[in-house]
């Protein structure tokens, strides 16, 4: 995890869910993951947004080049753990691609919240997946 990533979580956890900096005043959550090959568990910060009752995130990765490695985990993984505000859940994490026709749909949703992601896409040519994420009720 790089001391970013492991700033940020700290003042997650810190602040009961709030985060300043650049994300101040915007929704972050953290993701567990299991990686895939290593069997490690993976805590990522993310930011959200809401659609009909799901959270969204984006494999943006600032516009790096390169899908991040999280993307591959949640794929194989039947449900994910979110840390959200002062809540521990469970979720099942869907990866919408842009071959999906949900795409474009849930993408803009992502954007309007989180605008930057117009300055990632000049970074890159590649489009970045959407993820959706259903809590999972007992």
């Amino acid at each position: 995890m790089s001391d970013y990533n492991a700033t940020v979580i700290d003042e997650f956890r810190s602040h009961h869910g709030v985060v300043g900096g650049r994300f101040a005043g915007k929704h972050l959550l953290l993701m567990h993951t299991i990686g895939r090959k290593s069997g490690a568990e993976r805590v990522k910060p993310l930011v959200y947004a809401t659609h009909h009752g799901s959270l969204l995130v984006c494999a943006s990765e600032g516009g790096a080049e390169r899908e991040p490695l999280w993307v591959a985990n949640v794929a194989e993984m039947d449900e994910v753990t979110l840390e959200v505000g002062e809540r521990t859940i469970r979720a099942k994490a869907t990866v919408v691609r842009p071959s999906d026709p949900r795409w474009a749909e849930l993408y803009g949703v992502w954007t309007e919240y989180w605008p930057d992601a117009h300055e990632y896409e000049k970074r890159t040519s590649r489009k970045f997946p959407v993820v959706s994420l259903d809590a999972v009720l007992d």
